[in-house]
């Protein structure tokens, strides 16, 4: 089908409607502007409106009363440099609702949809105002046409589409400086800025599910409490709620849904006003709290070529996506969501890096978490080491002095990039999290793997030049069970999501430890809670940067739920009505993280050698449980499932900020998956002596226990201890 959708667009003022004094002087007074910066600009006068779309015929800028129920102008857009159409209005000032309508050639055969009959948000919109209000009317195509997104829709949408406004960027910063902490020093907490915060009672009623209630002193109260040191938000760009979950009352409560780059989700907002999440920023670093966001550049909200038209697609579809497969028509998808941002386009690549320095420079964040990174470093079909992604975030000077950790896969071919992005790069190491998994269930077979998963994964991260911080270690993350959840089903239980469950990963690794689901049963509770402080201990105690999923520290349960992306209810908020078990895990992590800060030997900056260091020992030294260092028969060995390290506090190799050498104790750390206790025999000759730091038996380690060198440790069944060598005068 071909249209020329300049014919379908009609003046829409009406005569007898109240103009505000600022969409009047805009309507008679109209300068030619500059192209750049994108978006809308603010400069105290008035307002620069600059908008990209390189196959448009004509753009029309259409102003909004204060609650953005009426169109009260509708501004031609007469000039256009280098694509940008642009334009200034004098008068116009911060708090002015907008959108556009883009004319042009409506032929999806060939790329293009455009659509004036569908109000458009600003691909640079900072601030977004007002609920998606889903009827037919966001389609570009008549719902229900036998010639599906062929067919053309003359229907208005802006009565049901969000708005974006113009917004003042001034903030007092104060001596806001970020924190900086070292990547080897670094505790990543994932957490939702609503879930967190909705049930929590020591923040106001008011304030809760917002940005303000994650800058509450009761919020920052519990992370200081835990000793993280970065809160990694999911998803807060502006998002919508897909139609098929708002129409079975459901939400996209992770907010992998993004369509505005630039604009924090108001939905998280007290005020409305961007403000607070600057507020929210501020307060967390003056608690020595690092921000980073995970963000979705990877796809947007408009779906496939059945989706709504909501801005790129309106805008510029050919500009916007990767088109292919069965013709222009369709969309190539390396995303499972229907479309995949054209990350090859230089305008996109401009959009994504003036976003992301946007979120740097003005609102003070600290690092990235990249959805589907793998997708974003695809050139023409396959994942590139040296895309034009890659190269910008490499010599950007802005953004290369911020944490950017990859989750490195997508589900196209060759889209599993563990280990293979370059320097300047954290990742997300999925195979941490499976092979820890399968070790802790009981699986044989897996030592090998456990030792480079323990010792910061040389094996996937030095070809690369980079050393253990470039592994993001995490055993249980938004996506999948919780860590109760793991070591309570071993099926997953996703009946609430209304798909009959057949949504979400069915190869979990997880194990119920005997029983399905809650249980009254005293000794399969005892080994949960075990198994889940096995986990975190180990988690906290590997090389490489650990990330803890935000309620994992109290055993939050999804009963069981592994895919809670539209669950927008207490299966996935934070219950902070705490009984004893729960205390005694927030106060066993504490704890762990404090060990982890006390040694230097776990927060290695580069790779244990296996060397020689001291006295006869090696910097690290595996064991068996005779106490004597592992052969190659034992790694091979499918039954094993018992292992120790010996880490030499002399062996770091490593100086300190000012040039110190950096030493620590001599530590030992011991690690039983078998169901069987077992002694193991402490290394270590000549009356030396081992004080017990950790046994994951208890919830609480008894203090003051030592045992000799050569002495026999018992290890009970499914547990994990640390031991220290005591200095000898």
């Amino acid at each position: 089908m071909k249209m020329d959708a300049t014919t379908t667009s009609g003046a829409v003022n009406d005569p007898h409607a109240v103009i505000d004094k600022h969409a009047s002087i805009a309507a008679q007074s109209v300068w030619r502007g500059t192209p750049y910066p994108l978006g809308a600009t603010w400069d105290g006068m008035g307002v620069n409106f600059a908008l990209f779309s390189q196959h448009a015929q004509k753009v029309e800028l259409c102003l909004f009363n204060h609650d953005g129920r009426r169109e009260l102008s509708r501004i031609e857009m007469i000039e256009r440099t280098n694509f940008v159409w642009h334009c200034y209005l004098p008068g116009i000032r911060p708090g002015q609702l907008y959108g556009y309508r883009v004319h042009g050639p409506y032929e999806p055969e060939n790329g293009h949809r455009f659509n004036p009959n569908k109000l458009l948000l600003d691909p640079y919109a900072r601030a977004i105002v007002g609920r998606l209000r889903w009827s037919d009317a966001h389609f570009g195509y008549r719902v229900g046409s036998k010639r599906e997104d062929l067919s053309f829709d003359q229907r208005d949408s802006a009565s049901g589409m969000p708005k974006c406004q113009v917004v003042d960027s001034a903030f007092s910063w104060g001596d806001d400086r970020p924190p900086r902490t070292p990547w080897q020093d670094t505790v990543i907490y994932e957490t939702h800025v609503k879930g967190f915060t909705q049930l929590h009672p020591g923040i106001p009623e008011h304030l809760r599910g917002t940005y303000a209630g994650l800058a509450s002193p009761a919020a920052i109260a519990h992370f200081k409490r835990l000793g993280i040191t970065a809160v990694e938000l999911l998803p807060v760009h502006h998002f919508i709620d897909d139609k098929r979950l708002v129409q079975e009352n459901l939400r996209n409560y992770w907010g992998y849904n993004s369509l505005g780059f630039f604009a924090p989700d108001m939905r998280y907002s007290a005020t409305g006003d961007i403000n607070e999440f600057k507020s929210m920023v501020r307060t967390l670093h003056a608690a020595g709290l690092e921000v980073i966001l995970d963000v979705v550049y990877n796809h947007t909200a408009e779906g496939n070529q059945m989706g709504p038209t909501l801005s790129f697609r309106g805008i510029d579809n050919a500009t916007y996506y990767r088109l292919g497969g069965e013709g222009k028509r369709h969309y190539i998808d390396y995303t499972g969501t229907g479309n995949t941002l054209h990350t090859r386009n230089p305008v996109v690549l401009q959009l994504i890096a003036d976003s992301l320095r946007y979120w740097v420079t003005e609102m003070h964040v600290d690092g990235f978490r990249f959805d589907l990174a793998s997708t974003l470093a695809r050139e023409e079909a396959a994942y590139d080491f040296y895309s034009g992604f890659l190269d910008i975030m490499r010599q950007d000077p802005v953004l290369n002095c911020v944490k950017l950790i990859a989750e490195p896969w997508d589900i196209g071919e060759g889209g599993y990039q563990v280990g293979g992005f370059p320097p300047g790069w954290s990742e997300w190491n999925g195979k941490y999290r499976d092979d820890l998994r399968s070790y802790w269930k009981g699986d044989g077979g897996v030592i090998g793997e456990v030792a480079y998963r323990l010792s910061g994964s040389s094996d996937i991260y030095t070809y690369s030049g980079r050393g253990p911080t470039a592994s993001v270690n995490f055993i249980t993350a938004h996506d999948g069970f919780t860590l109760n959840d793991l070591v309570s089903y071993n099926d997953k239980h996703n009946e609430a999501n209304h798909e009959d469950n057949r949504d979400g990963e069915s190869h979990n690794r997880s194990w119920n430890c005997g029983a399905e689901g809650p249980t009254d049963d005293p000794q399969i509770n005892a080994l949960r809670a075990r198994q889940a402080r096995n986990m975190m201990a180990t988690l906290l105690l590997s090389q490489g940067v650990p990330m803890i999923l935000s309620g994992d520290e109290m055993r939050r349960t999804q009963g069981g739920n592994n895919n809670a992306y539209c669950q927008d209810s207490e299966i996935s908020w934070q219950d902070w009505n705490l009984g004893e078990e729960q205390q005694q895990m927030i106060d066993f992590t504490a704890e762990v993280i404090r060990l982890r800060n006390a040694h230097p030997l776990f927060r290695r900056r580069t790779f244990f050698r296996g060397i020689e260091v001291h006295e006869g020992n090696k910097d690290i030294t595996w064991l068996s449980p005779d106490g004597h260092e592992m052969t190659d028969a034992e790694w091979s060995q499918t039954f094993a499932r018992c292992i120790g390290v010996f880490l030499s506090g002399k062996g770091l190799a490593e100086h300190g900020e000012w040039g110190q050498p950096i030493e620590d104790d001599d530590l030992v750390l011991l690690l039983n998956a078998h169901h069987e206790e077992i002694l193991f025999t402490l290394p270590g000759n000549g009356g030396a002596k081992w004080d017990l730091l950790l046994d994951t038996r208890d919830a609480l380690t008894p203090a003051g226990q030592e045992f000799d060198a050569g002495s026999r440790y018992t290890l009970l069944g499914r547990s994990l201890a640390l031991l220290r060598m005591r200095r000898q005068e």
